[in-house]
C-alpha cells in the first residue's frame, strides 16, 4: 500500500523494498487450517546525520518481518542533516492508520517545541506504540519540548563516549527474567558498537540491559522498555553500526521488543 502523503515527503526509492519486505513476500504462509494473521501496519522514520540509514532501514525492516510477519511497510527516508524537519509530523493525521512507529532518525538540531511536542502528542492520543533506536535518544536535544521527547523514550542522553569498541552487554535482575532479553542469555559482546551516556532514566521506563562505560565507570541502560501515558514504547541504543544491527541477537532482540510495544498496557 503506498500512503497517499505528499509527493514531498514520500520515499518511492524504499517501496520496491518495502514490498519484498513484507511477512506475505517473504512466504510467511500461514498455516493449513488457521486464519492469517492480521496484517500490521508500520511507519518507520528515519534519515538525518551519521549513521548509514540507506542500509539500515532494509536491515531493520527486513528483519522485523522475517521474524513478525505479516508487516506492511511504510518509510520515510529524509536527509542527512542534523536539523531536518522531517514534513509526515507537521500533518495532524500523520500517525492514523498505523499500529506501529519506528523511529531510527538523528535530527538533534531541530528546535521547534510545538513540531517536538506534536510528535509525542500523536502517539499518545492514537495509542501508538513505538520501537526507538540509537540516535532517536540524541533527537530534538535542543529543543524546549525535549523532555517530553524524553519522557516518551524512556531515557535522556546527550552525549556518547569518544571512542567506538564492542560493547559487552549485561542483563539486569529485571532482564534475565524478561522474554526481550529471551535470545541474549545473560551477556551479550556485541561487534564495534557505540555507547550512549545515559543521563536519566525516566520513572516508568525499566532497564533490561546495560554496558559498563570505560569513560564513566557507570553501568548505561542500553536496551529497556517504557510505558508513557498509555502508549508503550521499546528502546534500544545499541545499533550505530550496520554490523551490530545485522546480528541475530539484535534483530531477535529488537522483533521480541515489537511484540512487547504491540500488546495492550
Amino acid at each position: 500500500m503506498l500512503l497517499r502523503f505528499p509527493k514531498a515527503i514520500r520515499s518511492l526509492l524504499s517501496l520496491a523494498v518495502l514490498v519484498a519486505a513484507t511477512g506475505v513476500a517473504q512466504g510467511l504462509e500461514p498455516v493449513a487450517g488457521q486464519p492469517a494473521a492480521s496484517t500490521v501496519r508500520a511507519l518507520m522514520i528515519t534519515g538525518g546525520c551519521c549513521h548509514d540509514y540507506q542500509n539500515q532501514k532494509k536491515l531493520i525492516s527486513q528483519g522485523l518481518s522475517q521474524r513478525v510477519g505479516n508487516i506492511e511497510w511504510t518509510i520515510l527516508e529524509y536527509g542527512s542533516g542534523r536539523d531536518v524537519k522531517a514534513d509526515i509530523y507537521t500533518q495532524s493525521d500523520w500517525i492514523e492508520g498505523f499500529d506501529m512507529v519506528v523511529h531510527n532518525e538523528c535530527f538533534g538540531g531541530v528546535e521547534d517545541s510545538e513540531f517536538v511536542q506534536g510528535i509525542v502528542n500523536a502517539h499518545v492520543e492514537h495509542a501508538v506504540p513505538a520501537i526507538v533506536i540509537h540516535c532517536s535518544m540524541h533527537s530534538y536535544r535542543n529543543s524546549p519540548a525535549a523532555d517530553s521527547w524524553r519522557a516518551f523514550l524512556g531515557v535522556t542522553s546527550q552525549r556518547h563516549e569518544k571512542s567506538k569498541h564492542s560493547l559487552r552487554v549485561m542483563a539486569t535482575d529485571h532482564g534475565k527474567q524478561h522474554p526481550i532479553l529471551s535470545a541474549m542469555g545473560d551477556t551479550w559482546q556485541t561487534p564495534n558498537g557505540e555507547l550512549y551516556i545515559i543521563e536519566k532514566v525516566w520513572p516508568k521506563t525499566q532497564v533490561l540491559a546495560k554496558v559498563r562505560s570505560e569513560e564513566t565507570g557507570k553501568d548505561e541502560p542500553v536496551i529497556w522498555t517504557n510505558q508513557h501515558r498509555g502508549v508503550r514504547v521499546f528502546g534500544i541504543s545499541l545499533g550505530h553500526h550496520n554490523e551490530t544491527i545485522e546480528t541475530d541477537t539484535w534483530q531477535n532482540i529488537v522483533a521480541a521488543g515489537w511484540k512487547w510495544s504491540m500488546e495492550k498496557p
